[in-house]
C-alpha cells in the first residue's frame, strides 16, 4: 500500500502527483475534484510512484554512505567542523564548516563556488557558439537542472557541483545551445552533439542519479 498525503489548491487545473524524498507522496487536487479522485490517482500511477520511492531509497542511502565527505565534480572533500565558525572554507580536499548543523552555511557555499565554475564555461560554450546571454542566476530547483529563456537569462542549479564535472559541462553546453535553438528538435541535438561529442554519458547519469545530489 502507497502511503500518500492529500492537498487542496486553488491554482491546480487537473489532479498532480508529486513523489519527494523528503515530504513522501503527495496528491495536489484542485478545489472542485472530487477526494476519490486522489485514490485513483494512485491506482492509475503506482508503477511510476514506486520506481520514484526506489530513486528516493538509493539516493538516501548514496547520501548516507558519504559519511563526513561531499562531493565536488568529481573530488571527494572532508568535512571538518570548527567552533565559531559561520562560513564555509575549503583547504586543499577538506571543507572547514560550522559545528553542528552546517547545511545551510554548506548550501551557500555550493552557490558561491557554482558561479565561479559555471560562469567561465558557459561564457567559452557562448564564444564558441557565436551568441550571447543577458544574465546568469544560480538557483536551487528540485527538477530543473538549467534553463535558458527566450531573452537569453541563464540559470543553473548549484546542485550540479555535486556532480562529476563532465556532466555539469554538459548541461552548461546544452543550455548554450539554446540559446540557439529553443527547442529539442533534432536540429537542437545535433548542435549538442557537435560541440559534445559524448553527450549521451554523462546525460544518462544525470537521469539515473540526479536525486543523490543533495546534501
Amino acid at each position: 500500500m502507497i502511503e500518500y498525503t492529500v492537498r487542496r489548491s486553488t491554482r491546480a487545473r487537473r489532479v498532480r502527483v508529486a513523489v519527494d524524498p523528503e515530504r513522501g507522496v503527495e496528491v495536489v487536487l484542485p478545489e472542485r475534484a472530487p477526494k476519490r479522485a486522489a485514490a485513483e490517482a494512485i491506482r492509475e500511477l503506482r508503477p511510476w510512484i514506486e520506481r520514484r520511492l526506489e530513486e528516493a531509497e538509493r539516493a538516501r542511502e548514496a547520501v548516507g554512505a558519504r559519511g563526513n565527505t561531499v562531493p565536488y565534480l568529481g573530488e571527494t572533500l572532508t568535512l571538518h567542523p570548527q567552533p565559531g565558525r559561520t562560513r564555509v572554507h575549503r583547504k586543499n580536499d577538506v571543507l572547514l564548516v560550522p559545528q553542528g548543523d552546517h547545511r545551510a552555511a554548506l548550501e551557500r557555499w555550493y552557490r558561491r563556488m557554482a558561479a565561479k565554475e559555471i560562469k567561465p564555461r558557459l561564457d567559452h560554450a557562448v564564444d564558441a557558439l557565436g551568441t550571447r546571454y543577458t544574465k546568469l542566476t544560480i538557483r536551487n530547483q528540485k527538477t530543473r537542472w538549467g534553463s535558458c529563456s527566450s531573452t537569453g537569462a541563464m540559470s543553473f542549479n548549484w546542485r550540479l557541483l555535486l556532480a562529476p564535472e563532465d556532466v555539469l559541462d554538459y548541461v552548461v553546453w546544452h543550455e548554450a545551445c539554446h540559446l540557439l535553438v529553443l527547442d529539442h528538435s533534432p536540429r537542437f541535438w545535433n548542435l549538442v552533439e557537435r560541440h559534445v561529442p559524448d553527450y549521451a554519458e554523462p546525460r544518462r547519469w544525470l537521469r539515473r542519479n540526479g536525486q543523490t545530489l543533495v546534501l
